[in-house]
């Protein structure tokens, strides 16, 4: 063989083992499928997007950076969180000295399974664009919690920074007298991303032109208040946020004058099965907010699992929604004072729906409200940040078989040894677990939770107010990290090259 022949294909092996270059192997013809299983690789880039946090003055916010170690994972990497410019700003193209020291980042990322916090005062935070490659990218997750005193949407606003897509479903926003709801629309890329708002009320669609073809310049965030999209008072609202052109990160602020606020994050995609997991047990109100998006009514049956089992709350045994139109049911103190999740299932043919609750704490002038969305299972793993020493509630709900999750608690910002607990979920239950806590916690830290065998896990993470005089709460969801994607099994053909 000819000298450069054997340069050419030591080149091209060369190249195969540095790019990762492959081709599929074409079938043998034999009939019989003998390739291996899709490989589950880490990824090598997360984004994430953070939503201006408030227009209070008297705020006060902590953000909370983790990445959870993952077995595969390059051992290089790093993130960023670079702040959004406003609209207005993303017009102007040069900013002066004091718009750049007002933007520089409030938290940088670390190596994973190491949390970093940091935090910001007054209503000039702003959004947030951050990106993760390499090790820090599988599972990253950014907690961003808001305290504010007193004023419209008081108490404790929590919200897990949120992956850009193409279209959210937002049940539960209102337009009502006492409620003051934005929907705010972050666009990480450098093109511009068009997107259209529509408003679906008790009698449907709500009109409205303001909200057709609204244009998100590069990264940039800007809010819209939804009374101005349409003039018509609405209890429950449905927001649908569906993009054009682009991608973009999107989350409903709800502020109420009475019951304090919170985020509402975008529901899980349109299901005629559906579960929203760990109501606070000491909820004293809860409303059930659905929508469903196609032609045909959906009629679903409500069931709370409870730490006992599967129950049906009395009177409200199922729900009748009318296609196009957003349904309100109160459910008052369904959890009775113990852990509960809401299972909804069809009674008859499956119409996706989508569904989120309003939940309220405490009484009288000290209420607060929050939301919990319909929820995807936590999968192979889901992280949550900003937890807290006494100040959080970890729930785990297996509406169908019984399965078995690891948790572990990373540790503290500031110092602590971390920590892992397994436990056994029954079948049709939701328990409030008593979640691992670092050993010599210092600040706050981010708890993981694993599937390890047995059927789909849900989980929600309830954190509390420092102010022991109000009810303050929020909850996030923690549906699967997507640190892990899957990449068809694959061999080496050099033949390529030479085609």
């Amino acid at each position: 063989m000819k000298r450069t022949t054997l340069s050419l294909i030591a080149c091209a092996t060369a190249l195969a083992a540095v790019t990762g270059f492959a081709a599929v192997s074409a079938p043998d013809g034999s009939g019989t499928d003998t390739a291996a299983p899709a490989a589950r690789l880490p990824v090598e880039r997360t984004s994430l997007l953070c939503p201006a946090p408030s227009t209070s003055d008297l705020a006060e916010t902590a953000y909370t950076s983790f990445t959870p170690v993952t077995k595969g994972a390059d051992e290089k990497g790093d993130a960023e969180l670079a702040a959004a410019e406003t609209a207005e700003e993303g017009g102007k193209g040069e900013k002066d000295d004091k718009d750049e020291k007002k933007e520089k980042p409030v938290v940088q990322p670390k190596a994973p399974g190491t949390p970093v916090a940091g935090k910001t005062t007054g209503a000039d935070a702003p959004a947030l664009i951050g990106t993760a490659e390499g090790g820090t990218a599988p599972g990253w997750t950014v907690q961003q919690t808001t305290e504010v005193a007193a004023g419209t949407g008081r108490g404790l606003q929590g919200v897990n920074c949120t992956a850009p897509d193409t279209e959210f479903w937002f049940p539960g926003a209102s337009t009502a007298t006492g409620r003051t709801d934005y929907v705010h629309l972050t666009n990480p890329d450098d093109s511009a991303a068009v997107v259209d708002i529509e408003l679906y009320g008790k009698d449907g669609a709500l009109k409205s032109t303001v909200g057709e073809g609204v244009t998100v310049p590069p990264h940039t965030s800007e809010s819209l208040l939804l009374s101005t999209l349409s003039e018509v008072k609405e209890t429950d609202l449905t927001v649908h946020v569906g993009v054009r052109s682009g991608r973009l990160g999107a989350a409903v602020q709800a502020l109420d004058d009475k019951t304090g606020g919170d985020w509402l994050t975008a529901a899980a995609d349109p299901a005629s099965e559906l579960v929203l997991p760990g109501i606070p047990k000491d909820a004293t109100a809860v409303r059930l907010v659905l929508f469903t998006p196609g032609g045909t009514d959906a009629d679903l049956k409500v069931r709370l699992a409870s730490p006992s089992g599967l129950i049906t709350p009395a009177g409200h045994e199922t729900v009748h929604v009318k296609a196009g139109m957003t349904t309100g049911v109160e459910l008052g103190e369904v959890t009775r004072g113990e852990a509960g999740s809401l299972v909804l299932t069809p009674t008859d043919g499956a119409v996706p729906v989508v569904a989120a609750v309003r939940v309220v704490r405490g009484k009288g002038d000290e209420q607060e409200s929050a939301f919990v969305p319909a929820s995807d299972p936590v999968g192979a793993r889901a992280t949550v940040a900003d937890n807290r020493a006494k100040s959080t509630t970890l729930a785990l709900s297996a509406p169908g078989e019984a399965a078995q999750v690891k948790v572990t608690a990373s540790a503290g910002t500031e110092g602590g040894t971390p920590a892992t607990k397994t436990y056994t979920i029954k079948a049709g239950t939701t328990q409030n677990v008593d979640a691992p806590v670092p050993a010599g916690l210092k600040g706050s830290y981010a708890l993981t939770v694993e599937t390890v065998s047995g059927g789909p896990v849900h989980a929600s993470r309830t954190l509390t107010g420092s102010d022991d005089d109000m009810a303050a709460f929020t909850v996030q969801t923690l549906p699967d990290d997507r640190g892990m994607v899957s990449v068809p099994n694959a061999d080496e053909d050099l033949s390529v090259l030479q085609k």
